[in-house]
């Protein structure tokens, strides 16, 4: 047991590791972004799918609330997946298009949408980037090392943040930190 318990923490740490190498320039294209996004009245929505969904949800509540900093609100919305809606759409086969409905629904000119992505093949979050591709919205990605989906849908004005392994759970930790590191460097690019 201990055994498996040190695997995961070795596992999880090269990923980080990787990750170090890999990511900052496309966390920091993405900070600049958001705060472009932010500065200009416009909003940042998101949206996550299965366990994905939490992430979605903390990066709202970091945007919307605080990360570490005690300022002003930023606007941010996170396409939900509870609800009415969800039992409706499930009832008439539907919940592929969860996302896209809420998205034409809300989404402006110059807004930014962030979806998390973890195995690359989830039907309704792929449905929501190709209808944020129709609506001429900026798009910031959180994938895995299996993105081929995702990538089809995606164009040199996108961002995709893609974290370097395949399993599920360490990638949907990886997006956590990336979370909380965009986080504090929109912050810092605000109030530094």
């Amino acid at each position: 047991m201990l055994e498996k318990i040190q695997d995961r923490f070795t596992e999880s740490i090269q990923i980080q590791i990787a990750a170090a190498e890999l990511l900052p320039q496309s966390l920091s294209n993405a900070a600049h972004r958001i705060v472009a996004c932010l500065l200009r009245g416009n909003k940042v929505i998101v949206c996550g799918h299965g366990r994905s969904y939490a992430n979605a949800q903390l990066l709202v509540s970091h945007l919307l609330h605080k990360y570490d900093l005690d300022r002003p609100s930023f606007s941010a919305l996170l396409l939900q997946f509870d609800g009415v809606l969800a039992g409706v759409l499930v009832q008439d086969n539907e919940l592929v298009n969860i996302y896209r409905k809420q998205l034409q629904a809300v989404a402006k000119d110059g807004d930014i949408f962030i979806t998390f992505s973890p195995t690359g093949n989830e039907e309704a979050v792929l449905n929501a980037i190709h209808s944020a591709k129709n609506e001429g919205l900026e798009i910031i990605t959180f994938t895995s090392s299996r993105n081929d989906h995702t990538q089809g849908l995606l164009d040199d004005h996108d961002l995709e943040i893609s974290m370097p392994s395949s399993s599920e759970l360490r990638v949907i930790e990886g997006h956590q930190f990336c979370v909380n590191v965009l986080c504090e460097l929109v912050d810092h690019l605000l109030f530094s």
